[in-house]
């Protein structure tokens, strides 16, 4: 027996997808934790990920118009704790499901994604429409419940459950990395 627990191992397959963490959305209200809470938590998921060699989608909004200074803007870079590096994958949003208008769907396929772990802001936009398709395409989903908020915490709640009633598995951090996914 050890004194430390064993090395997180997702499941082949597993892909942790992380969901609008850039400045002015982490910046912006949220309930019941607050965007830097939620990056706290995202990163040491995507730390885990890539630790375990598994892959890892950031995926970020940005205004079809320009108007929010593109992708290399301050206002719009991921938060440092959880920007991408070499390996990871960038998906750009227009709309608030990351599949809607992208090649996400198309990427899962290629990194081989048979189960999907997702984070980011909000519960109830960004990741709850992200969520409610990834399992409309057959992927068992996991949703980080501290590593997601809402812009209310009833609304983060309401979500939570929403998730659970579609066969989604709404999870703690510490539980994740924990046990193999």
């Amino acid at each position: 027996m050890t004194d430390h627990p064993a090395a997180f191992t997702p499941a082949p397959g597993t892909v942790l997808v992380l969901v609008d963490l850039q400045h002015w959305i982490v910046a912006r209200p949220a309930a019941p934790l607050t965007g830097a809470a939620v990056v706290r938590a995202a990163a040491r998921l995507k730390n885990a990920f890539e630790t375990a060699g598994r892959p890892v989608v950031l995926v970020r909004h940005l205004l079809g118009d320009g108007s929010d200074g593109g992708p290399d803007s301050d206002r719009t870079r991921f938060e440092p704790e959880v920007d991408a590096r070499p390996g990871n994958e960038v998906v750009t949003k227009h709309r608030i499901d990351a599949f809607e208008g992208t090649d996400l769907a198309e990427r899962l396929r290629r990194l081989g994604a048979t189960a999907l772990v997702v984070a980011g802001i909000t519960t109830e936009y960004g990741v709850g429409e992200t969520v409610r398709t990834a399992a409309a395409l057959g992927y068992p989903t996991t949703v980080v419940e501290d590593a997601v908020t809402a812009l209310s915490t009833p609304a983060h709640t309401a979500a939570l459950q929403a998730f659970r009633d579609l066969g989604v598995t709404v999870t703690a951090t510490d539980a994740l990395l924990a046990t193999p996914v």
